[in-house]
């Protein structure tokens, strides 16, 4: 794909260097840093990087799997004063040299590359028996800030506009790589989703094909037409799940919501992917993204853990659909969760626990109670 023209904010530096086992690292610094462009080399010895994954082909649903073992060995919640992802010290030989204010590197033990290329066989169409190709593409990981504890929702909004802008500037050259089809970028946020590390962080994964779920999104768009997520928003904005909104984003809850905690954010207007978006929606995107989060965080006396995820058109086959938020969470009580478990997990029917109207109520309400923490300077 040829490279996209990026709209660049050119008040937020982006500094490249590369680690010492040479992965790539891109220091974005905040529009208001007092951090100096030059930054430390990384102190470590070079390793040998672990052998792109392989995927493999799901006969019964012609869906590829990742084989990633290297992914095994990945940190498992260490202790704070070894943070792989706080600025290096002598104590801690982390990922990050030097001080940041956000910072990109591409993960250590990634599902899809480290090789890319366009010669390299992909996926491709069909159904066939143990069919394997190489897992090419990149995934990388997207430091919100250098401090250990703390959360992407509770940050000031300069910084949130810095990493809305390395999401902007991430799709843009990840979409250009040989091979890549899709690109990704998504938060866990809580024990509960699973996550590995308490430092706040997000990845982007670059696929070597359109995933399942906007597969299904285009299957649904060719049979209802082009205008089908215009004509989403337009009945939700017109409807009673709205949990707040803008002049350029609108945040509501599904009228078909699957999970107890589930809420979308669609643009006004057809954007593929953050490397459309222009400089004033990635502001507003800056204010209205973690306000949304702060609500689910006070939705019960402690953080409600979430999936924070930014679907994006594909390079193959995009047309009618935009850009869109899904941010779910299996909290459906201040001390309940939701277990996928038989329909869910087996047969992909799914049964809901909460009715949206009434999700919807919950996060306004919860909404206007997180707005005055913020602004009275709370950090959690």
């Amino acid at each position: 794909m040829a490279a996209i023209d990026l709209v660049r904010d050119d008040r937020i530096r982006v500094v490249r260097d590369t680690l010492a086992d040479t992965r790539e690292l891109i220091y974005f610094d905040d529009a208001s840093t007092s951090l100096p462009a030059e930054r430390r080399a990384d102190r470590r010895d070079s390793v040998e990087r672990p052998p792109t994954a392989s995927l493999r082909q799901d006969p019964l649903t012609g869906e590829w799997i990742t084989i990633a073992t290297a992914r095994q060995n990945r940190v498992m919640l260490p202790p704070k004063h070894l943070d792989p992802l706080a600025p290096q010290t002598d104590e801690n030989p982390s990922e990050i040299p030097d001080m940041y204010d956000v910072a990109v590197f591409e993960n250590k033990s990634p599902s899809f590359g480290p090789f890319t290329g366009a010669d390299a066989e992909g996926p491709g169409a069909g159904i066939g028996l143990e069919r394997v190709v190489t897992s090419v593409g990149r995934c990388e990981v997207v430091c919100f800030a250098p401090d250990s504890e703390g959360s992407y929702a509770w940050l000031p909004t300069e910084r949130v506009r810095t990493v809305v802008e390395a999401w902007a500037h991430r799709t843009a050259e990840l979409s250009a790589i040989p091979g890549v089809v899709q690109v990704f970028p998504f938060e866990n946020r809580g024990e509960a989703i699973g996550v590995t590390l308490h430092h706040p962080h997000g990845q982007i994964y670059s696929y070597p094909y359109v995933t399942p779920r906007t597969q299904r999104l285009q299957a649904s768009v060719a049979s209802y037409g082009p205008g089908l997520m215009g004509d989403i928003l337009a009945s939700e904005q017109a409807g009673g799940r709205v949990v707040l909104s803008g002049e350029h984003w609108t945040a509501f809850v599904p009228f078909a919501a699957r999970w107890p905690v589930e809420v979308h954010m669609l643009p006004h207007r057809d954007v593929p992917d953050f490397a459309h978006t222009t400089l004033e929606e990635r502001d507003e995107l800056a204010v209205l993204h973690p306000r949304l989060l702060r609500a689910l965080d006070r939705l019960y006396d402690t953080p409600t853990p979430y999936i924070s995820a930014w679907h994006q058109a594909p390079l193959v086959g995009g047309e009618g659909i935009r850009m869109m938020l899904q941010v779910t969470s299996p909290r459906r009580g201040a001390d309940k969760m939701k277990f996928l478990a038989g329909s869910e997990a087996a047969m992909g029917a799914w049964v809901g626990d909460l009715a949206p109207e009434q999700t919807a109520a919950n996060l306004v309400a919860a909404l206007s109670t997180a707005d005055a923490d913020f602004a009275a300077g709370a950090d959690r």
